[in-house]
């Protein structure tokens, strides 16, 4: 049996190994609880909110599949799909209990409690959402694990070999995106503790998903013909339809109940994702450019991630400037990037990385304690300045561990299996050299 053949099916011989003897295994380390009083609104909400936000990862296969040409339409959109197979049995494995298991120094949890979500069930509640069961509490949280790496093929597309990307995620979801998550969003986690403000995943799938694009897209190298025609500009539209509407599980379900500040996010989504768009397109007409379908759809795109951090903790008219603010500073990066020195095929870095950078800013100019009291500092607007630094510092720390790593992790991918395809399958396209399968 080849090596590759051997391991896989180790692996799966493995994962099914453990699903079906996790009882007996775990069984000396489940905590006996009490049943737990659950709100049912809130428990309704944020199911339909777990559903959105999965919806938009294959929204992004549209996306990123319309945009790339059209001998590479079912690879970039496999990527995204492949994304929820692998990252969802990941999370119940191992990922869930790095991200919220009990805080090892501030930096990374301890997943043995979780393994295999034991001790994560519907009779127990996480700390920060008591109203809804620990098990939709965790299964919100995959979804966000999901679309992350799923996020970042677009810098490489049309030139990655498709099983060492899975390997690159898997590595991924480990070494970068969990300590991440564990930092903002655990009690215990250093950013959090901090004081920093990322209430939908800035930091955590933005901004770690736009610097391991960029560091992805330089390790690569370009492709050999950079310049291709979209697709299929039509997928593009249906996949920010798709992005947009997921959006608001993204957003207003991180209020993790069926409330005032949820609706709030829902508010500030809308508004923030439109001024984009809008913004977007008058410039480029400013500029001396037509108005796109493509230009309307990226910054609509744009909106969406700078708002994320922000969207409980601003006004609605706070959002609609950092809407515009963000979709012009990402406009001129994606203008200004050295595409002829580094391919970043699908501007993940210019859009992702920059908006989500610009979304953590903005929160800390905006962040209002009349908006969401349970914040300790506003923001710079309102005369304080503890927060603005705070998000600054967390945007640095972020920036340099998520480049970081995820280029050392695209070497030892590499290392371990050769990421980038040759240049006659390149020349063929990824659909029939990688998947054997075409439009």
């Amino acid at each position: 049996m080849k090596p590759r053949r051997l391991v896989l099916s180790l692996i799966l011989i493995t994962i099914l190994a453990f699903s079906l003897f996790s009882n007996f295994i775990f069984q000396n380390r489940t905590t006996p609880v009490e049943v737990a009083k659950f709100d049912t609104g809130d428990t309704a909400w944020m199911i339909m909110a777990t559903a959105l936000v999965l919806l938009m990862t294959p929204g992004l296969g549209f996306f990123y599949g319309g945009m790339v040409g059209k001998k590479n339409v079912i690879s970039t959109m496999l990527q995204s799909f492949m994304a929820m197979v692998i990252v969802s049995i990941l999370w119940v494995m191992i990922a869930y209990g790095l991200c919220f298991g009990p805080s090892i120094g501030g930096f990374i949890g301890n997943p043995i409690p979780n393994l295999f979500f034991n001790n994560v069930g519907i009779t127990s509640a996480w700390s920060l959402a008591p109203t809804i069961p620990l098990l939709l509490f965790a299964l919100f949280q995959v979804k966000f694990a999901i679309i992350t790496p799923a996020l970042i093929t677009g810098a490489f597309a049309e030139r990655i070999r498709f099983w060492p990307y899975l390997l690159f995620m898997v590595l991924f979801i480990l070494f970068v995106y969990t300590p991440l998550a564990h930092s903002t969003w655990h009690p215990e986690g250093i950013f959090f503790k901090m004081g920093v403000l990322d209430f939908a995943g800035g930091t955590v799938v933005h901004m770690s998903a736009g610097w391991a694009a960029l560091a992805g897209a330089m390790f690569l190298g370009k492709r050999k013909v950079q310049k291709t025609n979209p697709a299929r500009i039509t997928y593009v539209l249906l996949g920010t339809g798709l992005l947009w509407f997921g959006w608001f599980g993204f957003n207003a379900g991180s209020a993790m109940g069926a409330n005032g500040l949820a609706t709030q996010a829902l508010g500030t989504t809308t508004v923030a994702a439109a001024a984009a768009s809008m913004t977007w397109v008058f410039f480029d007409k400013i500029l001396g450019h037509k108005l796109s379908a493509m230009g309307a759809c990226i910054g609509a795109v744009v909106g969406l991630v700078a708002i994320t951090p922000a969207a409980g903790f601003v006004s609605i008219a706070h959002a609609v400037t950092i809407g515009i603010l963000s979709s012009l500073t990402s406009n001129i990066a994606v203008s200004k990037f050295p595409k002829g020195k580094i391919d970043d095929a699908l501007d993940v870095f210019a859009c992702h990385g920059v908006g989500g950078m610009s979304g953590m800013v903005l929160t800390g100019v905006f962040a209002s304690k009349a908006i969401n009291p349970a914040i300790v500092d506003q923001g710079l607007i309102f005369g304080e300045t503890k927060l603005f630094l705070n998000q600054l510092t967390a945007l640095v720390l972020v920036s340099l561990f998520a480049f970081a790593a995820s280029y050392a992790l695209f070497y030892i991918t590499n290392k371990i299996s050769r990421l980038r395809v040759s240049e006659d399958k390149e020349a063929l396209g990824l659909d029939i050299s990688q998947h054997g399968e075409y439009l």
